[in-house]
């Protein structure tokens, strides 16, 4: 048990290890699902590309929102962008930051899925089995250009008995594999280029600012995390005291159910309130929730000290 809690404490503190985790568990997930599916070509000319370009294109756009549904820093992001100034700045280059990053991780899984539909070749065929010149191949000569269309248009469906017998239907299918084929393959080459040549010309660029975005993005994740996690842990002793008042207001019935001896309860009383930071109300925590929201503190430790120690009567809290 003590295991399974250390890991989930090191994936709860390192959101990137996180999402990289789930990124490749959506990958695995587009392979599999595109490997139990059921691929059926309505082998008809009007709806075999819709079709096949269908299956090819809208799996990945599901997988890509799924990916920046998934990661929470998609949510941290919309509110670095959107929140008020207040008393810290935004800095656009780690709001573009996180953007790639968010980006870069949702778009793993849908790659995935168009390279493998690529490199098996249904999808394509089904799709462009209607567009290609069937004078480039035999078996179509004496038909009217509607009936070579209806004969292009079944060429994926093997067992139609209108292509079955038919020696272009495997040349035409062999012909447009191969492109397909070829395009996936070409595709995944150009992001393997891609990735070699941002990993070996990233020393070239200003080091300096790249650490910087890095450093303040990951400062942005935690904070959100540990406010969080305040918030939570505030709302859970507040949620305390007041049941506590609530019970002792029955002082009747209360008495015969004390589980503690009063020099002790006295000693818990004192521990919440200083938990609770002097927030002893409801108007008192919605003030500092949205001075939180409008007026972010400043980066700056030693100007939250001086803020804490002139509004110690009041919250508690450094404000800028």
């Amino acid at each position: 048990m003590d295991r399974f809690r250390m890991i989930f404490q090191y994936f709860q503190s390192n959101s990137e290890s996180v999402m990289n985790g789930i990124c490749g568990l959506l990958a695995l997930a587009s392979v599999k699902m595109y490997t139990s599916f059921d691929f059926n070509c309505p082998c008809l000319p009007k709806y075999n590309m819709a079709y096949g370009l269908g299956i090819m294109c809208l799996p990945p756009m599901a997988l890509f929102l799924c990916g920046l549904i998934l990661n929470r820093q998609s949510l941290v992001m919309l509110e670095e962008w959107k929140r008020p100034t207040g008393g810290r700045k935004k800095d656009l280059a780690i709001i573009r930051y996180m953007c790639s990053s968010i980006m870069q991780r949702a778009m793993i899984a849908p790659v995935i899925w168009i390279i493998v539909t690529l490199l098996d070749g249904k999808c394509f065929v089904c799709a462009f089995s209607s567009s290609v010149d069937p004078e480039k191949f035999v078996g179509f000569a004496n038909i009217t250009p509607t009936q070579t269309q209806l004969l292009l248009s079944k060429v994926p469906c093997k067992d139609d008995e209108l292509m079955k017998n038919n020696p272009a239907r495997k040349a035409i299918s062999r012909y447009l594999k191969c492109w397909s084929q070829g395009l996936g393959w070409s595709v995944l080459l150009i992001l393997i280029v891609v990735a070699f040549l941002a990993r070996s010309l990233r020393p070239c660029f200003n080091q300096a600012a790249f650490l910087q975005t890095r450093y303040w993005s990951n400062y942005i994740d935690i904070e959100q995390k540990i406010f969080d996690e305040t918030c939570c842990e505030h709302a859970r002793d507040f949620a305390h005291k007041c049941i506590l008042h609530f019970f002792e207001s029955m002082q009747q019935e209360i008495k015969l159910r004390r589980f503690n001896a009063p020099t002790e309860e006295a000693d818990g009383g004192e521990g919440e309130e200083d938990h609770l930071l002097g927030i002893t109300d409801q108007e008192q925590m919605n003030e500092l929730l949205k001075s939180w929201y409008y007026s972010k503190p400043a980066l700056d430790t030693n100007r939250c000290l001086k803020g804490s120690l002139s509004h110690r009567e009041g919250t508690k809290m450094c404000l800028p």
